[in-house]
């Protein structure tokens, strides 16, 4: 079966202010590419495997969805005391998390089956949980898979003026603590996107600085009825049994645990001190790169030898053949990851990693305070690849 293209098509058409935004483009030189997939191809028809339809991702599905409904009935009905209820807020946290990063990512994708409608209810378990699966779509599937950390086209490094996660976005003085403020408000991550987010972009018609396409119609439904399954589960059953106290105590407990591993798998992955941050021409339409070499620059993997953080997260610490590969179930990356960095190393090009994940998690600290520093002017991005002075004895 051919490995298609990772080009993601949004829920509906673009409107005529997203086409001029669009009109960024990359260099064409598509070669390394073409040959990369005809290279992941051949081994998926050599090892005889089928890039989606998994047993194993439906086993593991079922394994995920059944550890979130017990821990929400364990915590909801039977949970009598604060010592009862924590650990299962952590484990319903996870398992939201965990939800997010296999079952839905792949069917957002078109990476669970070869089927559309089933790839469609993957998706929507997003709604279940807080997001929303169409506004998704365009924020991540088409802005940031397409123009990793490219200020003001990648919407997921865009956190406003509450940090900088670019040499190339303004820096404000208090940006000077960002790698000391912005941890604990990873946890609220969750919470913005359940109450706030999603709601901001409908209204809006933007995400981030792009436009996009409100939905309609069946997207529409879809958008009120997630809205509704979620708040029911997050707030209206609760209060049937619990004080109001001790439900917004909990929901926040759940969601920061979800929004903390959420926003650090994504972090690990693009905002440390290896990723590129590139721009386009001064024309403001072209990159200097292929689109295949842009992930290759702009993304990092990590811990690609954890099992099980691997397992945990939809193998998303191989977030290089992730990009490359969008369309193929994450259970299948490892094996893509032999086919890729082979073919770095014959073609020169260069593929980053980190060998654990507390690496990666010391990357990201790093340049989140280089980010901050007041020397590191916008647009230095020499100044980030230098070290950091010793202290003085």
């Amino acid at each position: 079966m051919p490995i298609e293209s990772p080009r993601h098509t949004a829920p509906s058409a673009r409107p005529a202010s997203a086409d001029v935004a669009e009109r960024l483009k990359f260099n064409g030189d598509n070669s390394f590419h073409r040959e990369l997939r005809r290279r992941v191809d051949a081994e998926f028809k050599r090892s005889g495997t089928r890039p989606r339809d998994s047993l194993q991702m439906y086993l593991k599905t079922a394994v995920i969805l059944a550890t979130f409904a017990l821990a929400y009935v364990a915590l909801v009905w039977f949970a009598a005391s604060w010592w009862q209820g924590v650990p299962l807020a952590l484990v319903l946290g996870m398992a939201m998390a965990a939800i997010g990063f296999n079952i839905m990512h792949d069917g957002g994708h078109q990476a669970y089956s070869r089927h559309h409608w089933i790839n469609r209810v993957m998706a929507l378990t997003l709604d279940m949980v807080g997001g929303s699966s169409y506004i998704w779509q365009w924020k991540h599937a088409r802005f940031h898979h397409t123009w990793v950390n490219v200020a003001g086209h990648d919407s997921d490094i865009d956190l406003g003026v509450l940090g900088r996660l670019s040499p190339l976005q303004p820096r404000r003085p208090w940006h000077r603590w960002q790698h000391v403020y912005l941890w604990p408000l990873y946890g609220v991550t969750a919470i913005r996107w359940h109450l706030y987010g999603d709601f901001r972009d409908m209204l809006t018609g933007t995400v981030g600085e792009r436009p996009f396409d409100r939905p309609k119609g069946w997207n529409l439904a879809g958008f009120v009825v997630g809205k509704l399954v979620f708040f029911t589960l997050a707030f209206g059953v609760p209060l049937m049994f619990h004080s109001i106290g001790t439900v917004l105590l909990f929901y926040a407990l759940v969601s920061a645990v979800a929004g903390v591993l959420l926003a650090l798998v994504f972090q690990m992955a693009h905002v440390v001190e290896e990723a590129a941050f590139p721009e386009p021409d001064e024309t403001g339409r072209q990159m200097a790169t292929p689109w295949a070499i842009h992930q290759l620059e702009t993304t990092v993997d990590f811990a690609r030898g954890n099992r099980v953080l691997g397992w945990l997260i939809g193998g998303l610490n191989f977030q290089i053949e992730h990009h490359l590969f969008p369309r193929i179930s994450h259970v299948h990356y490892p094996m893509v990851a032999r086919v890729v960095e082979d073919a770095c190393r014959e073609f020169g090009v260069t593929y980053l990693e980190h060998r654990t994940f507390g690496a990666g998690i010391a990357s990201h600290y790093r340049l989140l305070r280089r980010l901050g520093r007041p020397d590191v002017a916008t647009g230095t991005i020499s100044a980030l690849l230098l070290p950091e002075p010793m202290p003085q004895s």
